[in-house]
């Protein structure tokens, strides 16, 4: 990975950090009021109440929250788990596609994982963290593993194992989070990075 391309990566992370950090010192009492997380979630969270007739907080507030649920997250287990995951995934990404194409799939995962929350979730809670993006991470690296197999059969074969593996995780943290889990968000990004990725393969190879 050259410089520019972990500058791109940190640009992502670092600001999720210090994000998550100014939060934690609020809960905590030691900066600023003890609600700064309330406050945070409240204009930066993915709220679907907003597409479908809500009053924003401001004017801009319906797009922004499509990008800004991505840079906040719901503690510092979640932060880690997620950034641990950012970078192992995107090494894999960005070795394959450089850092556009890392942005590519990374931003428009988290847009689409954005939507199907929206349209697929029945909850009135709002929705936080980098996991739409990561899935979409995830989901462009099963396409390129499907698309480097001969056959559909062997394709199959290939990534099942990925497939399964992603099922059990989001069954796992289902039931760790006692049911409070975005698995829509992550169907989503996940979709969206397969498609993403599938679209890249093809112009390179054009």
């Amino acid at each position: 990975m050259s410089d520019g391309e972990r500058a791109i990566l940190l640009s992502i992370i670092v600001p999720c950090c210090l994000v998550e950090a100014v939060l934690q010192l609020s809960d905590l009492g030691v900066l600023g009021r003890p609600n700064l997380r309330i406050l945070a979630y409240d204009y930066g969270a993915f709220w679907p109440g907003l597409l479908g007739g809500w009053t924003p907080n401001f004017a801009l507030q319906p797009a922004t929250m499509f990008l800004s649920y991505g840079f906040l997250h719901g503690g510092a287990v979640h932060l880690a788990l997620n950034m641990v995951t950012l970078w192992s995934l995107a090494r894999v990404v960005i070795a394959r596609t450089g850092a556009g194409g890392f942005l590519w799939i990374y931003v428009i995962s988290q847009i689409v994982g954005g939507a199907a929350f929206a349209l697929l979730s029945r909850s009135g809670l709002p929705m936080v963290g980098a996991s739409g993006a990561l899935f979409g991470l995830a989901g462009a690296i099963g396409a390129w593993i499907w698309l480097s197999r001969p056959t559909t059969a062997a394709s199959f074969r290939a990534t099942r194992r990925l497939l399964a593996g992603l099922v059990v995780i989001n069954v796992l943290m289902y039931v760790a989070f006692a049911g409070r889990l975005a698995w829509e968000t992550h169907l989503g990004g996940f979709i969206a990075g397969w498609g993403v990725a599938v679209g890249l393969n093809r112009r390179s190879a054009a």
